[in-house]
């Protein structure tokens, strides 16, 4: 959730899907990311060709739902290297939290 609050205050974000308990994010990103994606912690799964999903009302996942529904005011897609910055400054953000929380 860290990595979507820090794209829709800076630079926005495409659709994003959550599943059922609401543990895992799916950023929607251009066809072909998944071939190049390499950050720990995360994995790029291809889901459906074609890449535009804008006016779907139905998640092109089973079993999720929409967390930021594709609509007319986003772009259809999260652009992979402005994601992969926002996923690493959140780990970054929630690392020094939990840090910062400790007992000494």
């Amino acid at each position: 959730m860290e990595a979507v609050d820090i794209l829709r205050l800076r630079v926005g974000v495409g659709p994003v899907l959550h599943d059922g308990e609401g543990d895992t994010l799916g950023f929607l990103v251009p066809p072909g990311t998944a071939d190049d994606w390499d950050l720990p912690g995360s994995a790029c799964t291809q889901t459906y060709e074609g890449g535009a999903c804008t006016g779907r009302s139905e998640p092109p996942v089973t079993g999720t739902g929409w967390l930021l529904p594709p609509d007319a005011a986003r772009p259809e897609a999260t652009d992979p290297a402005v994601l992969r910055a926002a996923l690493g400054e959140a780990a970054r953000t929630i690392e020094a939290v939990e840090r910062s929380s400790r007992p000494n």
